[in-house]
């Protein structure tokens, strides 16, 4: 059965463009799927060696720690939830990037390779005009450009991302391999 890729991204990943934010993070219903944790190794856009390490951080919370070669190590404190066959991540936004929560998807596949997904913002914020979602354009920051604030109530967040009128609504960010055991 082939699973349907969904929305994750840790912030690190969206640095380079406009971000798609929202108020409130998705409420964490599960722990993570195991074959999540670990280390994790790709290439950034210039072919440059990006490493990802995924932990239990406490709780109902994991901690991601990117390192890029010649980069300061970033850390990311995020959580999941689990809706339908979709894992869903909800990570904090640093406040350079105008705080609030960015809301992310992954799949593991065969627990080998990882897969991050993001929002298309252009779809987003169509959402928004057509009154979808609530929500409405926000500056990110000189570098980043206009992002989206999305303040609608978790429940209509995932009722719209679940839409399966809304597939298309999910980019492939990034693809890991695991690296280690």
């Amino acid at each position: 059965m082939k699973a349907w890729r969904v929305l994750l991204t840790l912030s690190f990943l969206l640095l380079g463009g406009c971000l798609v934010t929202f108020d409130e993070p998705l409420p964490s219903n599960q722990q993570a799927p195991r074959t999540l944790l670990g280390q994790w190794s790709s290439k950034d856009a210039w072919g440059e060696p990006l490493k990802l390490s995924i932990t239990r951080a406490g709780g109902d919370t994991y901690k991601a720690v990117a390192r890029g070669k010649g980069k300061a190590p970033e850390e990311y404190v995020f959580s999941v939830s689990r809706h339908g066959n979709r894992w869903y991540l909800s990570a904090g936004v640093p406040k350079r990037l105008g705080g609030h929560f960015l809301i992310g998807g992954f799949e593991v596949l065969d627990g080998r390779e990882l897969v991050l997904y993001t929002l298309d913002i252009e779809q987003v914020r169509q959402a928004v005009k057509q009154k979808e979602l609530a929500g409405h354009a926000t500056e990110v920051s000189e570098d980043h450009g206009q992002g989206v604030l999305i303040d609608s109530p978790s429940e209509r967040v995932l009722a719209y991302l679940d839409d399966p009128a809304n597939s298309d609504l999910f980019i492939e960010v990034a693809r890991f391999q695991r690296t280690g055991k």
